[in-house]
């Protein structure tokens, strides 16, 4: 069974407040909307925004001013302490990365000699989708991880398959927003048809080596994004 995560609301809170201030561009000094507003604006209790921004301030990402408000703080802290945010989510993208070139690249090996007929029309569907959402330039995140889990599944191995589930909660990170960019991967999209054209074809070796390759990308990617 797929151990949960916990994830304390506040620290989802104070993600969205970051978000706020990053997105609203506020300077130094500017002050954020009211306790009242900010608890309907992400629709959390107001003891869990006020947890928030206890923490936040505990970061010097804001200053708590009783009976007037809350205001953002230096901005060149903010900054730093979102770099070392960023660069702690880089090595832990890569250190997942290590992981999932294994798991998944025996998934691929075993996808390459097992794929079914059916299986071939269902990936290829999902690639057609992802070339429809790529081309009206929207969100292709979802349909990358269907890709990759139709791919796992062609290689039937349950064990496998459940292990690489188990393995989401990391995972995942490679198709949400990750280092806070929704596009950050796009250029891995072609690897995604040349690998299913090794894998429906059943040649083990190419599928590896397109696989090879969007890894390697991902790497490249990883390692040289700007902070």
């Amino acid at each position: 069974m797929k151990k949960i995560q916990k994830i304390h609301l506040y620290e989802q809170v104070s993600e969205e407040l970051q978000n706020y201030i990053q997105e609203k561009e506020l300077k130094e000094g500017d002050k954020l909307p009211s306790v009242e507003r900010l608890t309907e604006m992400f629709g959390v209790g107001r003891s869990s925004l006020r947890e928030a921004l206890r923490y936040l301030e505990a970061n010097e990402v804001v200053r708590i001013e009783n009976g007037k408000g809350v205001f953002v703080r230096d901005m060149d802290t903010f900054r730093f302490s979102g770099k070392i945010k960023i660069e702690v989510e880089r090595n832990s993208l890569l250190a997942t990365l290590d992981v999932r070139r294994a798991l998944e690249g025996k998934a691929i090996e075993l996808a390459a000699k097992r794929i079914t007929p059916k299986q071939i029309k269902e990936i290829e569907a999902c690639l057609n989708e992802y070339r429809r959402l790529k081309e009206k330039g929207e969100s292709t995140s979802k349909i990358d991880f269907t890709f990759h889990q139709l791919v796992n599944k062609a290689a039937a191995n349950p064990i496998l398959e459940s292990v690489l589930e188990s393995f989401s909660a990391l995972y995942n990170k490679f198709f949400d927003r990750p280092l806070g960019n929704t596009g950050l991967f796009d250029a891995t999209y072609p690897f995604h048809f040349t690998m299913f054209e090794a894998i429906a074809a059943h040649d083990v070796r190419a599928a590896l080596t397109e696989f090879n390759k969007l890894m390697d990308s991902l790497e490249e990617i990883i390692k040289n994004y700007e902070i």
